[in-house]
């Protein structure tokens, strides 16, 4: 009889045992709470980063009705949010969308759902530090460092300075272990909610017109080919590209304390926030602007009815806490493309795999996949100086395969439930129960239906200005087949071949009896591999 060793501790001998369903043994920090894990997956999904950075996109795409693109795509990732929450509490390990993919699915598929969430990590970290370009100049224009900001390239050019400086900053946080991560990230989640909330105050007392200003749609459906409709399929990006990430509190789970109750409830509780502060940011800015026509609105988006409404003092300083918004949301998604990169190379998935998975006995956490992503980051951002809407293609792509890493588990647990597979976790712990096999419908149904509209290959999308070229329209669809089919068919002829746990990060295990020795089970990762 054979038994696995459990490591001594408090707590940990509870915490730790799902880990040794896939043949893993602890070695992360645990030092996590129910705020920490809540904290790092609102801070990915950021209200005031992501609703700052994108809408002038939306409102200048869509008009004021583009509000309802908010609600909508809340709904949709809800039901994926809800998924994620019963696979937290059954399996709360980091890299939590690969290892999913990984478990319900088959190491193949686990794999290219794993290798695009890291891939479109590394594009939002650059997509995310960009938002400083959209912030800091508003505030001084001491922040714009090349130029005046009127010239060619200085906006772009500066946005990439600006957000090198933060990609530093976020390498080297994490390099030094989660508690400081946890620490920052946690204080700045503080700020930025109670930032939130008084912004929200600020402009319900300055409302100037009535709610039914989001049934305006300023005429943006004309010319579209489906009316209004296709009008706000485009808009409807801006709120897509915000409400994703809270998978994080899940991928944070070796390091959190009681993770299979913590992060189902952390998954919840992000998007749920998420979607009523923000949408009542979006809203209230609507009502209280002072005019509905002014241009700035589709250019400078949020920041300027900030500064409109509450005027360059107060205005100013809630930019300040827009600016620390969007330097822990940078932070989240790094900590998130390192868990993720661990538990690949973990499992020797990734080139140098031993070296990626590479715990630090003094920081307890893996810091060369930190400096890794970081200068990958960097390397991405220089795309920006000279061709900023190949940028935009970029960054479209990153969440193109965002959604489609999140259908590499919501289609595998479906399939799972209809083949009565599907065992969520016991003793009380977050389940869906009888209304789990609804909820995944509609989360594959929503996530194919999102994906489809997001590669849609549209000019307004990919190609709004000059220069004008076919690639930069199809880019999305080009680029997303590239980067899959060629990292698929490296793992398929290389990496397949030598997956499995790392003995350096396997589970050890004792005779407990005289019998013969048993052999050891097949490590999870390859188990489906033939």
């Amino acid at each position: 009889m054979t038994k696995t060793e459990q490591p001594t501790g408090p707590k940990n001998t509870t915490d730790d045992a799902e880990l040794a369903e896939f043949g893993y043994k602890p070695e992360l920090k645990r030092t996590l709470g129910n705020f920490h894990t809540f904290a790092a997956g609102i801070s990915y999904i950021s209200i005031l980063t992501g609703t700052f950075q994108l809408f002038y996109f939306g409102y200048g795409s869509g008009g004021p009705a583009y509000w309802w693109s908010w609600p909508m795509v809340f709904v949709g990732q809800f039901m994926v949010a809800l998924c994620f929450a019963e696979l937290a509490a059954r399996y709360p390990v980091a890299g939590s969308v690969y290892n999913w993919s990984k478990k319900i699915g088959n190491p193949h598929l686990g794999w290219l759902a794993g290798w695009m969430m890291l891939i479109a990590s590394i594009v939002s970290i650059a997509a995310v530090a960009l938002a400083y370009q959209l912030t800091l100049p508003q505030i001084s224009d001491v922040f714009q460092l090349v130029g005046d900001g009127t010239g060619t390239y200085d906006v772009a050019t500066n946005a990439v300075i600006l957000a090198a400086v933060l990609i530093l900053f976020t390498t080297l946080v994490n390099a030094f272990g989660v508690k400081l991560m946890a620490t920052i990230n946690t204080a700045g989640v503080f700020i930025e909610l109670v930032a939130t909330v008084v912004l929200i105050v600020l402009f319900a007392v300055h409302i100037t017109r009535g709610p039914q200003v989001v049934l305006e749609t300023n005429g943006t459906g004309a010319g579209q080919p489906f009316g209004y409709l296709g009008a706000f399929l485009v808009a409807s990006l801006a709120s897509a590209y915000v409400m994703y990430g809270f998978d994080t509190a899940a991928s944070l789970g070796e390091e959190s304390l009681d993770p299979s109750r913590n992060a189902p409830r952390a998954i919840i509780r992000a998007i749920v926030a998420s979607f009523i502060l923000g949408g009542l940011i979006l809203l209230l800015a609507l009502m209280s602007v002072s005019s509905l026509k002014g241009e700035q609105l589709s250019t400078d988006g949020l920041q300027y009815i900030v500064l409109d409404v509450l005027g360059p003092t107060a205005g100013k300083a809630m930019l300040w806490c827009v600016l620390i918004a969007v330097t822990v949301c940078a932070l989240a998604v790094h900590t998130a493309a390192i868990r993720l990169a661990f538990a690949m190379a973990r499992d020797n998935n990734l080139p140098a795999s031993s070296l990626l998975a590479k715990v630090s006995p003094r920081f307890q956490t893996p810091v060369l996949p930190a400096v890794v992503i970081g200068v990958l980051a960097l390397a991405i951002l220089v795309v920006n100086i000279r061709q900023p809407q190949i940028f935009t293609v970029v960054t479209s792509i990153g969440i193109i395969m965002i959604y489609l890493a999140y259908l590499g588990v919501t289609v595998p647990m479906l399939i799972a439930r209809l083949r009565g597979k599907w065992q969520p976790a016991k003793d009380g712990k977050f389940s869906l129960g009888r209304w789990g096999l609804l909820v995944n419908i509609g989360a594959v149904v929503w996530g194919g239906a999102m994906t489809l509209n997001l590669i849609w290959p549209r000019a307004s999308v990919y190609n709004a200005t000059a220069p004008f070229h076919w690639y930069l329209r199809w880019g999305a669809v080009l680029f997303v087949a590239i980067i899959a089919g060629g990292g698929f068919a490296y793992y398929w002829f290389v990496q397949r071949h030598k997956t499995g746990v790392l003995a350096e990060h396997r589970l050890a295990t004792t005779d407990a009896d005289a019998a013969p020795p048993v052999p050891p089970a097949p490590p999870v990762a390859s188990s489906a591999a033939d």
